[in-house]
C-alpha cells in the first residue's frame, strides 16, 4: 500500500473512532474471518455492516477477500478431474518416483 493511501486510511480510521459505535478499518479486519464464518454477535455485525456501506475502501477489501476465497476453492475442487486423464503416464511414474525417493 502507497504511503499516500496508508495516511489516508489512518486519517479515515481515526474519523470513523469519533462515530459513536463504529469500527475503524483495523478493527474491520480483525473481525472478516467472524464475519464470513457468520460468527460475529448480531451488534458486530451490525457495527462491521455499517463500516462497509461508509468507507470504499474496505468495500473493495471485502470483495477481494471474497475473490479469493473463491478462486482458492475453485483451485482445490476435486469435481474437475478431466485433465488428469489426460495426464501422459510417463509424467505420472516420474512423480511417483521421485515422490518415492529417500530425502
Amino acid at each position: 500500500m502507497s504511503t499516500g493511501k496508508t495516511i489516508r486510511r489512518k486519517i479515515r480510521g481515526l474519523a470513523m473512532r469519533r462515530v459513536p459505535l463504529m469500527v475503524t478499518c483495523e478493527e474491520l479486519e480483525g473481525f472478516i474471518v467472524n464475519y464470513f464464518d457468520d460468527a460475529l454477535p448480531y451488534w458486530q455485525r451490525q457495527k462491521f455492516e455499517l463500516h462497509l456501506r461508509l468507507c470504499p475502501c474496505c468495500r473493495r477489501y471485502i470483495e477481494n477477500y471474497k475473490q479469493t476465497i473463491a478462486l482458492s476453492q475453485a483451485a482445490f475442487d476435486d469435481s474437475d478431474l478431466s485433465n488428469c486423464e489426460n495426464m501422459p503416464e510417463a509424467l505420472v511414474q516420474a512423480i511417483l518416483t521421485s515422490r518415492n525417493k529417500d530425502p
